[in-house]
């Protein structure tokens, strides 16, 4: 028994030499082929962009292959190598697992009548496939069936990646990756369809961090063969030696694997499907695409990563949030949520007297973006947002509260990726209203306050417009010209205004608007020759968004004498400013700053301040104008956003004085006597200055496959100065609570 024994003890031994000679081989055969696969996909990708220019000109290939820096092959390699890790680590462990089975099975028959055969299916085990048990002892690889279980749980279609093991080796046999995601999970059916499609889940936040503009996979489970503790330390190694720069890699409908170039980062943070998913490129600034969840993405006009689905060539994106809003203030403006800040009253107006507590949920929003594909550089989409902001003739707040739907958006975009050409046509954010990246739709930057009339100083509008855009270095420098829609906003205080045929003081009569006909409500619209003329440009370098922004108006009216002869008057103004947008620390605090300062552009900045006034003779007085925010933005979690703001508008003044009467806008000589003495008509207070301090913030607290809830609070102090008249300048101030509560079911 004892020679048997020693003869039992030899055979286990060469066995186990001849496993392990085996895995050494096989090991030594894999990282051949995981060479052999780097060298074919790298020269893959250096050789794809020579393709496309090849049927064109030789010399355009050479000049697009240069383009292509030796870091950003080495880095793509990377990614690559990241891709064949995730997908051997569990190749590994299956293999593991039946080499250790068969190990097991061979050491109890040749044992023979030694020892009793040990339990075949021990309680703490998982069965994998082709019946393989994981031993006791092999805690890795139950990690690893947990993990795909958790996977399953999340149904996040996402390509999982690791930090590649030191015994990982290539291997094309995906087959048994497969089949072990689908027997860890057995009651999760849906994972294999999942897995197919490796859908790419962008993060914006993750976007802005990398060196290369490359995006990276985040909220990814791990299936690496350490400890978490060894993990962690493993994953930080990686990060730090690559800088952190994971690219976006995703398995295409043909099975291909594809990766964006490595300059690029999305602007919609979108699951994408398919390429035609991803609406435009942008540089990597440092600011990156607004996160789609938080207020600034829904104010620009967010789409959602739960509204995407395809119909044939096209593809449809929902967007939008349920609102619940309203305010508290110690003076009453009957507007809302929605600030009228040069109607705040002084003190000789009752309402400075009275509080005011008012909600609605008509600013609850819709949106939905259509795109398809022109070819393969050319895309066109179209854009359309809507509210309830507007209000009937027959809105009131005492039975049904019956808001109407209202415009806010609507516009068709054409982008050309092979020139970096964009056009945009329809009713937008107008060119002045900052961006924090690049120059296209959805990415304004304004501040993301509770308040639906933002911030006083904030420059914006949305209104019709046709631009042209175009980037160049890598989408680091834009240009853009944009017409839009003219109007002129007038005061025509100390005149006699009918209907917008203002009498002058020499028995003339100057029309410088028109009350809407048909359709159209009986607005005042000036009378415009010209549309308004806007230039941008853009820089985003590695640190930051910049940009400058200049605008020409041409305010236009009509004299007619009392003799029946009439004739035109055109000024010419306009004004210039710029915004920027400085990541003071990367994906937590942003610092922004915008201005802009002219004639004649009252009317773009939030408090709608003039823009002119009338002369004696009836001609256009464009005003001067300035107004400017200031705001730190802090994302202290991915679930809370905090904000403080500044933001001024100032009004300057042009008046005459003829016969004893004052006319003109902040005239010395208006009567601001009364203006302290309550139910005093003396009080002119022609406005100079509004200011408005706030703080507020986010918190999005709950998240999860049924979309986003969040809700807002804000503090607001409001403060209206007038010019100065006989009886002094009088001044007022405004305080608020703003408080909102939306559901996003698209984000």
């Amino acid at each position: 028994m004892k020679h048997n024994a020693n003869d039992s003890d030899t055979v286990k031994n060469r066995k186990k030499q001849t496993v392990a000679k085996g895995q050494t081989a096989s090991s030594l055969r894999m990282e051949r082929v995981s060479k052999r696969c780097r060298k074919l996909l790298l020269a893959g990708f250096m050789m794809a962009p020579l393709f496309p220019a090849m049927a064109q000109n030789t010399g355009q290939a050479a000049t697009k292959s240069e383009a292509v820096s030796i870091e950003t092959l080495e880095q793509e390699i990377r990614h690559i190598e990241q891709a064949q890790a995730a997908l051997q680590q569990d190749l590994l462990a299956v293999r593991q697992q039946l080499l250790a089975k068969k190990q097991q099975q061979s050491t109890i028959a040749s044992a023979g009548d030694q020892k009793k055969p040990s339990e075949t299916a021990p309680s703490n085990t998982t069965m994998l496939a082709n019946n393989a048990v994981i031993p006791p002892a092999n805690k890795v690889n139950e990690a690893t069936a947990d993990t795909h279980l958790a996977t399953a749980d999340k149904n996040t279609p996402a390509l999982t990646a690791v930090t590649p093991d030191s015994t990982a080796t290539a291997s094309t046999n995906v087959g048994n990756n497969t089949a072990l995601a689908s027997s860890a999970a057995p009651n999760k059916s849906n994972l294999a369809d999942n897995n197919k499609s490796l859908d790419l889940v962008m993060d914006p936040f993750q976007n802005q961090s990398d060196q290369y503009g490359m995006a990276n996979l985040g909220n990814i489970p791990s299936t690496s063969s350490n400890t978490s503790t060894d993990q962690a330390k493993s994953d930080a190694a990686f990060a730090s030696n690559v800088g952190g720069d994971i690219a976006q890699i995703r398995e295409g409908d043909n099975g291909a694997v594809e990766l964006f170039k490595h300059t690029d980062v999305p602007t919609e943070a979108i699951i994408a499907r398919h390429a035609r998913d991803i609406i435009s490129m942008t540089a990597n600034n440092g600011v990156g695409p607004h996160p789609r969840e938080t207020a600034g993405a829904q104010l620009a006009g967010a789409l959602g990563d739960h509204g995407v689905f395809n119909l044939g060539p096209m593809t449809f994106i929902l967007g939008g949030f349920i609102d619940a809003s309203g305010l508290v203030s110690n003076r009453h403006i009957a507007s809302g949520t929605f600030n009228s800040w040069k109607s705040m009253p002084f003190k000789n107006n009752p309402d400075y007297h009275t509080a005011n507590t008012e909600a609605s949920a008509r600013y609850t929003r819709l949106s939905l973006l259509m795109r398809g594909t022109v070819s393969q550089h050319s895309t066109i989409s179209g854009f359309v947002e809507t509210d309830f902001g507007a209000g009937g003739s027959t809105t009131n707040p005492y039975e049904s509260s019956s808001y109407i739907i209202r415009l806010r958006q609507a516009y068709l975009a054409y982008d050309d990726s092979r020139y970096n050409f964009h056009v945009l046509g329809g009713q937008a954010w107008s060119l002045l209203t900052p961006n924090r990246v690049g120059i296209t739709p959805r990415q304004e930057s304004v501040a993301e306050t509770a308040e639906a009339s933002i911030l006083a100083g904030q420059t914006w509008a949305r209104q019709w417009q046709v631009r042209v855009a175009k980037d160049w270095f890598n989408h680091r420098f834009w240009a853009a010209l944009s017409i839009e829609n003219p109007a002129t906003m007038y005061d025509t205080t100390g005149f006699t205004n009918n209907s917008g045929r203002v009498v002058m003081p020499n028995g003339s009569t100057t029309t410088i608007t028109s009350n809407g006909v048909g359709l159209t409500q009986p607005s005042a619209y000036s009378a415009e020759v010209s549309p308004d003329i806007i230039g941008k440009l853009a820089w985003d370098p590695a640190w930051g968004h910049y940009e400058i922004v200049g605008i020409m108006r041409m305010p236009h009216d009509r004299v007619t004498t009392a003799e029946g002869v009439g004739h035109n008057n055109t000024v010419l103004t306009g004004g210039g400013g710029g915004s920027m947008v400085l990541p003071l620390i990367p994906k937590k605090v942003e610092l922004r700053l915008a201005g802009l300062v002219g004639k004649g552009i009252g009317h773009y900045g939030a408090a709608l301040l003039p823009d002119a006034t009338l002369d004696a003779d009836g001609r256009p007085v464009p005003l001067w104008s300035m107004q400017a925010t200031a705001g730190i933005m802090g994302h202290v979690t991915p679930r809370l956003d905090l904000y403080g703001y500044y933001g001024i508008q100032e009004a300057g003044r042009s008046y005459f004085s003829e016969n004893g009467v004052a006319y003109g806008y902040g005239n010395p000589l208006y009567n601001n006597s009364g203006c302290n003495t309550e139910l005093s008509t003396a009080c002119v207070g022609s406005t100079k200055r509004i200011s408005e301090a706030t703080i507020g913030g986010w918190w999005r607290f709950l998240k999860g496959h049924y979309g986003t809830v969040q809700a807002g609070v804000q503090l607001a102090y409001s403060t209206r100065e007038a010019w100065r008249g006989t009886g002094g300048s009088p001044t007022t101030h405004m305080s608020e609570l703003f408080l909102s509560l939306r559901y996003l079911p698209f984000q």
